[in-house]
């Protein structure tokens, strides 16, 4: 599964653009970005509702796939030039992160 597969049958919305030829072989469920940094599985999809600066950072040490923000949560303008420059993808959408969980799931 790549990050484009999850976009394509999930109906996600790109809101930055990095490697989606990336594998997503794992999803991670946090907002707790600490917790995030030393717990989420490298490359997975990182469920979050946290769109700040912070997380792209949190993204880039954990070495997640993209992050999905959930529950149509916003993403900054700092954060999203810092996605930019660093190559994170950011996807979103409107379910819940346990919703959104079970279809990546099934998927992978």
């Amino acid at each position: 599964m790549t990050v484009q597969n999850l976009i394509e049958k999930l109906n996600l919305k790109i809101l930055t653009e990095g490697e989606l030829d990336r594998a997503v072989t794992d999803c991670y469920i946090g907002d707790l970005l600490s917790w995030v940094m030393g717990r989420a599985p490298e490359d997975s999809a990182w469920l979050t509702v946290m769109g700040n600066i912070n997380s792209i950072a949190v993204a880039t040490l954990a070495d997640v796939s993209c992050i999905v923000l959930v529950e149509n949560a916003a993403l900054d303008a700092e954060a999203k030039a810092k996605a930019e420059i660093h190559g994170v993808t950011i996807l979103q959408c409107g379910e819940n992160s346990y919703k959104l969980a079970v279809k990546i799931s099934e998927l992978i």
